[in-house]
């Protein structure tokens, strides 16, 4: 599979024709801050937006409702503000039965032995006698990781079609990579971690992680050379992992892992900055680094969103599609595989604050802009650049 640079000025010429989207607004007020979007896979219409002080939010889209009162609220026990706060939420794939589910948030210190700052990864439950409220004295810490600064701590949750639980984890933070976390494994920073919650306490390592048993690397590591993965998703129908990792000053990429894998990837990060030199740090540049299958560079542009391919039913045209933006512009992009190249173009001009992308359970995707959520929807074609 080849990658694709996306020249962003060039104009069409006539080529493969990719879906033109509107969005949908379904949520205009009533939220602050959504940086998160996904579901529980109960059957049930409801969406579960994670605010970045610490609430999560349920909105009913059988009857077009946001609930005033959350389902969790825990903003008493984290820090929100810049890059921290309540940054991922993930149900358990069995969450009909067992009433999990799991968040990533910024310490304040008080919780699961973090120290300020500090990445927690918890477990809470539902209550058991209201399914839109979640009992937050049910806290079971999984996993605290010190962050040295206050920056790129990545924050996204998914569980994988192994049934096992991925963690994106940023390099750390500051600039640069001081540290120079993204090409050591000894730390989690600037790793995607796998673990498996359902066995072990408070979990276990799978057996098929790449680096287990090897000395001085940590067994959660599933990948590394990351520096902030804002957003990854799995798709839904073939497995495949995307990853948005944000950029330092000058390029944006898209890494990408197909179903295949058995693990062990180094996206490159601090060697180097999608697919160019960044540092000649020592072991730099190391061997086998993977290229991104999508990069740009800074312009108006300057963070990376990362998406979903969209896998919903509502919209034909748009099978296959991988939807991903930029924070700053505000710009939609879809990627389509063509002749082994991800064909780019642009798919929405929207405005500053692409926070997040989120699927339902019916695999429609949505984005949130600012306070506002709404629908990915298709109204018909548009002709695309061909990069070949």
């Amino acid at each position: 599979m080849k990658s694709i640079l996306l020249p962003l000025f060039m104009l069409p010429c006539l080529a493969d024709a990719l879906p033109q989207i509107e969005l949908q607004p379904i949520i205009s007020s009533g939220l602050s801050a959504p940086i998160g979007l996904t579901h529980a896979g109960d059957g049930s219409s409801r969406l579960f937006i994670n605010e970045q002080a610490g609430r999560i939010r349920i909105y009913k889209s059988d009857s077009g409702t946001l609930l005033t009162e959350p389902f969790l609220d825990i903003s008493d026990r984290l820090r929100s503000g810049g890059e921290t706060g309540l940054l991922g939420v993930v149900f358990h794939p069995d969450y009909a039965n067992n009433g999990y589910f799991y968040v990533n948030y910024s310490a304040k210190g008080t919780t699961c032995n973090a120290n300020y700052d500090d990445t927690v990864v918890s477990r809470f439950s539902v209550s058991t006698s209201n399914p839109d409220i979640a009992d937050p004295n049910s806290e079971v810490c999984i996993l605290t990781v010190h962050q040295p600064y206050g920056n790129h701590n990545g924050g996204q949750l998914a569980f994988g079609p192994d049934g096992y639980l991925y963690i994106g984890m940023g390099d750390g933070g500051d600039g640069g990579d001081p540290h120079n976390n993204g090409q050591d494994r000894s730390t989690l920073l600037g790793s995607m971690l796998r673990i498996d919650v359902d066995t072990g306490s408070p979990y276990s390592i799978p057996a098929s992680n790449p680096f287990v048993g090897q000395t001085g690397i940590r067994p959660e590591i599933w990948a590394w050379g990351l520096r902030n993965p804002w957003r990854f998703s799995f798709d839904r129908q073939t497995g495949d992992l995307w990853i948005g990792d944000v950029g330092q000053g000058a390029w944006e990429e898209i890494d990408f892992q197909a179903a295949t894998s058995a693990g062990g990837e180094n996206y490159g990060w601090a060697c180097r900055e999608g697919k160019h030199l960044y540092s000649n740090r020592t072991g730099c540049p190391a061997p086998d680094m993977v290229d991104p299958v999508i990069e740009y560079p800074h312009g108006n542009e300057c963070s990376v969103t990362g998406g979903y391919r969209y896998r919903g039913n509502r919209y034909p045209d748009l099978k296959g599609v991988y939807f991903f933006g930029d924070y700053c512009s505000g710009v939609i992009w879809g990627a389509t595989l063509s002749g082994g190249n991800w064909l780019v173009e642009t798919a929405y001009n929207g405005g500053f604050g692409l926070t997040t992308f989120g699927e339902d359970q019916n695999g429609e995707v949505y984005v949130a802009y600012g306070n506002n959520i709404s629908r990915i929807t298709s109204f018909g074609l548009i002709f695309a650049d061909s990069f070949e």
